[in-house]
């Protein structure tokens, strides 16, 4: 059976999205999800997101597979890009428009600018440690300048969910972080029992951050939208940042604030569609 995907990018962050409106469950299992992101046998990608029928009053439910197979609560550059192909699906692609999207870290809702953006409102970021979760400190305490140990190093972390975990420690230079090397031992510390994504920032000014990531399941990517948005409540709680920041990426700039009326964390970013086309659910590795 051939499946239809469309491919679409989120400043590099990139994802094969699949209209999966008719059942409840993913067509692709996780280790098809594996195949089909291989950059040089399959379609390339970060991930795979799967648009579901709405549950709990949402308007539809996403579901994604990290290029590791794993599945994440939620992705921050993924959910723009889910929004704009659900708006193609609807027929109206250049509507102003907002959906209410189940995720795995409650619900999420992205709107449709007309300049062609897609600003999401993130909802409350966690700050317990039990909430993120990791051990660095007690279970109801907030996980600000901690110290640990990576790589033989000593990094101050502080430690912020979005529903998904993240690490953040601040650099005087991201280019010379040697993330390649350094990632996956953050990523798979025993501090941190679900793993982590690790943001690594440099401060600018307090209205403009550098960051470089690497994320749970697929490694360093381009851009990552939950990532910048724990970026920006790290570096203010620690005196770093204003709550209004622009997070330039490799792959480009997110507008990122930390609402002091609802507390919330709104994102505002492109999501470009690439290309759309038909594989086989059966596809393999070339033997």
């Amino acid at each position: 059976m051939a499946i239809e995907f469309t491919k679409y990018h989120g400043l590099g962050n990139d994802f094969i999205l699949i209209d999966n409106r008719q059942q409840t469950e993913p067509y692709l299992t996780p280790d098809q999800a594996v195949l089909w992101c291989d950059r040089h046998f399959g379609i390339g990608a970060d991930g795979v997101i799967f648009v579901l029928p709405g549950q709990s009053g949402a308007d539809y439910t996403m579901r994604i597979f990290n290029s590791d197979g794993s599945e994440p609560e939620m992705c921050g550059n993924g959910i723009r890009c889910l929004a704009q192909f659900i708006a193609t699906l609807e027929g109206r692609p250049d509507a102003s428009l907002s959906y209410r999207i189940h995720t795995l870290a409650g619900v999420i809702t992205p709107k449709l600018e007309a300049n062609g953006n897609v600003t999401v409102d993130m909802g409350l970021p966690r700050l317990l440690a039990s909430e993120i979760p990791t051990t660095l400190t007690t279970p109801n305490e907030k996980v600000i300048n901690q110290p640990l140990e990576v790589a033989g190093q000593t990094w101050d972390v502080t430690c912020v969910s979005m529903g998904n975990p993240h690490c953040i420690t601040f650099v005087e230079d991201v280019a010379a972080i040697a993330l390649e090397t350094i990632g996956s031992q953050f990523e798979h510390h025993a501090v941190f029992p679900h793993r982590t994504n690790t943001e690594f920032i440099q401060v600018i000014r307090p209205d403009y951050l550098k960051m470089r990531v690497w994320e749970r399941g697929a490694g360093i990517t381009l851009a990552c939208g939950t990532g910048a948005c724990a970026s920006l409540v790290a570096a203010v709680l620690t005196g770093k940042s204003a709550r209004r920041a622009t997070i330039e990426l490799p792959g480009g700039c997110l507008a990122i604030e930390w609402s002091e009326i609802d507390q919330h964390l709104y994102m505002t970013g492109p999501a470009d569609r690439v290309f759309t086309g038909n594989l086989t659910k059966s596809f393999e590795y070339p033997r």
